[in-house]
Formats: structure tokens, C-alpha cells, sequence
């Protein structure tokens, strides 16, 4: 592939893919591809998709309608453009799109992205469309190149340079009949750790000071350790603390079933995990929980819950709801509404039910009327809304260590992001960018606090 050229990368749902774009930017760098928010001029158009919102196959095609568009305009100067389909959508259409869509040239699972440059370059010398949705028996993590250690570029799909992505785990083993994960990034990987820390340090010489650790299942994390053993995500998580230059350290998304004693102990212990768990209960009634699969029950997460905010009575909740799954009742319902008002969150992301192709709940003959779901989630985002301003008003008053990341819409303004994962808007000069300074929160918003930086 000859040089000069370059590529834009959107990034569609998860973290992971904001990880894996990221991956697929690094792995074109050595075929002299560049990146660029401009998609006018790129010459490589990658969609990394996600599957697990609604209509998620539908924002894909309408997204390539604008390609298409896109790719008679530059035809027309002279100029080639290779369209490529990535991530979870395409490991579930596959072939499909290739039939739909004509000005997709190249379609790639999340298991295969490391093939990325082969594939573009047999694409375009051969005037072939290729789809590549197998999982490799090779690592790909171990085909993809060492982290440069200068960052490359301010992309979209890169992260803040003081903040990073991880992925440490991929896969998941749960089958929850709602989900689509473990047929689009198939069953439960681990990294090994020597190799987590290696990226780790590159990332570090990048400036990155906190680092989120991901999986779809992060805490069955089980990845080889360097005494031949599989490590937990806790002792992982001990490892990488030890690392100078790493501040902070979090992870998600986890499962309730796979929170061991090691993992919550390492929340009273490191101090560098902060105080902030992503912990999905999906629901609130026991019968619900069984048809999902999620293999707990409510009372089985009220004590999880309580153990962990034994373990660290400072820390934050956020959660993932499920509303109108097929055949919840309006009680079931209430006693979601229940486990909420009891546990209090301070984040949450709720849903619809809507059904997967493939997944099983989706064969379920008791689906619940749209008008149904709709007033359900509706009453049930209110009270998440509420404890969300609440846990913020909380906050007024209290001096927060904040990692600034970037700008601010106004001169003068830095944002950055409290230890509980909140945006914090501050007045300071640029160089405190990288920096973890003290801000005394002065007011709270729905999604967002303000504060005064303190002194050291």
C-alpha cells in the first residue's frame, strides 16, 4: 500500500470498540495510513459497529447510504475510497451486507481486525469484496503492533492522551437470552497478563495516567499470569497498581456472578481502583432474572452490593436495566422499581427490551407492546434521574482529585473527570491539562459538576 494516505475510523456503541477503532488505526499506521476526522478526505472509510442497540443493523446501512454518496463524489475527482464494515454488526450480518450494501468493499468481525491491512490491500489489488467473520485460532492482540508510544492523533476514535482504554478480556461464556455478545465476540478470552503490562507501560510513556480495563465480562477475567497460573482480575489489577506513572484504574463492565471476595478486597485495598463500580442487575424480579439467565437473583445482588459498599463505603454505583423483557408483568416491573429505590445509583443505563435475531428471548411469544415499554422505562428513568441529582448534589462542597483530559467550550475552561466518573468543568490554564488537581465542586448539573481548582 503506498503512503500518504489516510483513514477514518467512526466508532459506533461500546468502549471496546472505541479500543479496538483505535487498534485498527494503529495496525493501517505502518501501510502509511493516517487518521482523519474528515471523512471527505480519507481514502479508507472503517465503520466499527455495535450490535447491542436497538436498530443497530439499520443506523449501519443508512450510514453506508451516505458513503455511497460519498464514494461517487470521489470517483468523480480521480480519487478511490475502500469502505469496510467492522465489530459486532458484521459478525452478524456478514455476507448480508455484502449483498445490501454495494459500496461496501470489505466486511470484518472484532476477532479479525489485525487482518485489517492484508485484507484492504487483497481487497483493492484484486477489485474484490471480502468478508472475514471467522475466529482465528492465532491471538490477534499478539498480530497487532506494539503501542506506539507517541499517541496517533487526535481522532476521533483515540482516547484523551491522560486516559486509556484496555481490553483485557473479550467474550463471554453467560448466554444471557438477550444478548448477542457471545455470537458476535464469541466465548471468553483473556489476555495474557505480561502482555497487558507491556501495553500498559507503552501507555504510560504516552502520558496516560488513568487506564479502564474492558471486557465484556471483565471481572471472569483469568489471563496467564508470568508464574505460568491463571490470574484474577483483582490480582491484575495489583499488578498493574504497581506500575509508576498509573494514577488511576477502573473497569467494566462486570457481571454480578463473577465479583469474587479478591476483587471486592481489592476495592478496600488499591488505592489507585477508584471508588466506582459499573455492576449490571438488568432487573428486579426473580422469575425475570431466571428468563434472562443473568444466573443471580435480586436478593443475591442486594448482598453483593452490600458487601462491596462494606468493602468501600465510598463507593459509587451505576447499573444496566432492563425494561418490558417478554412476559414481565406490572408487578415484575414494580419490583425493579423496588431494587432500585433501595440500592440508589448514581449512574444507569436503561433500555427497552428489543429482541436480537438468533438470541432466545427473542423466540419468546410474550413480547411486550411498545406503548408498554415505553411508559415503563419512562417511569423507571425518572427515579434513576432523581438519584443521579442527587448523588451529584452530594458532591457541592467536596474536594475531588480531577484528571483534566481537554478543553472546555468556553476559553479558559478544562474538563475533566472526578474519581466517580463524573465530567468536572474548571477555570485553569492550559498546562494543567494531564494534570490530577484538587477542585472544590461549587455547583451540580443533571450529567455534570463545576468546580474551583485548589491549590496543591
Amino acid at each position: 500500500m503506498p503512503g500518504s494516505k489516510k483513514v477514518h475510523i467512526k466508532t459506533f456503541g461500546c468502549q471496546m470498540n472505541v479500543y479496538d477503532s483505535e487498534r485498527m488505526t494503529e495496525a493501517l499506521a505502518p501501510y502509511g495510513y493516517q487518521p482523519t476526522d474528515v471523512v471527505e478526505e480519507a481514502d479508507v472509510v472503517v465503520l466499527n459497529t455495535c450490535h447491542i442497540r436497538e436498530k443497530a443493523a439499520e443506523k449501519v446501512y443508512s450510514e453506508l447510504g451516505r458513503l455511497r454518496q460519498l464514494k461517487d463524489e470521489r470517483r468523480l475527482q480521480g480519487l478511490s475510497t475502500s469502505i469496510a464494515v467492522a465489530g459486532c454488526v458484521a459478525q452478524a450480518e456478514g455476507a448480508e451486507i455484502i449483498a445490501r450494501a454495494p459500496v461496501v468493499d470489505l466486511v470484518i468481525g472484532p476477532q479479525s481486525y489485525h487482518r485489517l491491512p492484508d485484507l484492504l490491500f487483497r481487497s483493492q489489488s484484486e477489485s474484490r469484496r471480502l468478508v472475514d467473520i471467522s475466529f482465528p485460532d492465532e491471538d490477534k492482540f499478539g498480530h497487532l503492533p506494539a503501542r506506539d508510544p507517541v499517541s496517533p492523533g487526535a481522532v476521533q476514535t483515540a482516547r484523551r492522551s491522560s486516559a486509556a482504554f484496555l481490553t483485557v478480556q473479550e467474550g463471554c461464556d453467560k448466554f444471557c437470552t438477550f444478548c448477542v455478545v457471545p455470537y458476535t465476540r464469541g466465548m471468553e478470552y483473556s489476555r495474557p497478563v505480561d502482555s497487558l503490562v507491556t501495553e500498559a507501560l507503552r501507555l504510560v510513556e504516552r502520558g496516560v495516567q488513568e487506564i479502564t480495563l474492558l471486557g465484556q465480562n471483565v471481572n471472569a477475567y483469568h489471563g496467564e499470569g508470568p508464574d505460568g497460573r491463571p490470574w484474577s482480575l483483582a490480582r491484575l489489577i495489583g499488578r498493574l497498581a504497581e506500575i509508576e506513572g498509573i494514577e488511576r484504574l477502573r473497569y467494566t463492565t462486570s457481571h454480578p456472578r463473577d465479583m469474587g471476595d479478591d476483587l471486592i478486597a481489592a476495592h478496600r485495598d488499591q488505592g489507585k481502583l477508584m471508588p466506582y463500580l459499573h455492576l449490571p442487575v438488568q432487573a428486579g424480579a426473580d422469575r425475570i432474572l431466571a428468563a434472562m439467565n443473568r444466573k443471580h437473583t435480586a436478593n443475591d445482588y442486594r448482598r453483593l452490593v452490600d458487601r462491596v459498599r462494606r468493602a468501600r463505603p465510598d463507593i459509587a454505583l451505576s447499573t444496566d436495566i432492563i425494561v418490558g423483557f417478554p412476559g414481565e408483568s406490572e408487578q415484575e416491573f414494580q419490583a425493579t422499581l423496588s431494587l432500585v429505590e433501595e440500592i440508589g445509583f448514581a449512574q444507569a443505563y436503561s433500555f427497552k427490551y428489543s429482541a436480537r435475531p438468533g438470541t432466545p428471548a427473542a423466540k419468546i411469544d410474550e413480547q411486550i407492546a411498545e406503548d408498554v415499554k415505553v411508559e415503563r422505562l419512562a417511569r423507571l428513568q425518572s427515579v434513576l434521574e432523581h438519584q443521579t441529582r442527587r448523588f451529584n448534589t452530594g458532591c457541592v462542597g467536596r474536594v475531588f482529585p480531577v484528571l483534566f483530559e481537554r478543553h472546555g467550550r468556553r476559553d479558559g475552561q478544562l474538563i475533566g473527570r472526578s474519581p466517580y466518573l463524573q465530567s468536572v468543568h474548571a477555570e485553569g490554564e492550559p498546562d494543567l491539562l494531564g494534570r490530577i488537581m484538587p477542585v472544590e465542586i461549587s455547583a451540580a448539573g443533571p450529567n455534570s459538576l463545576s468546580g474551583v481548582i485548589r491549590a496543591l
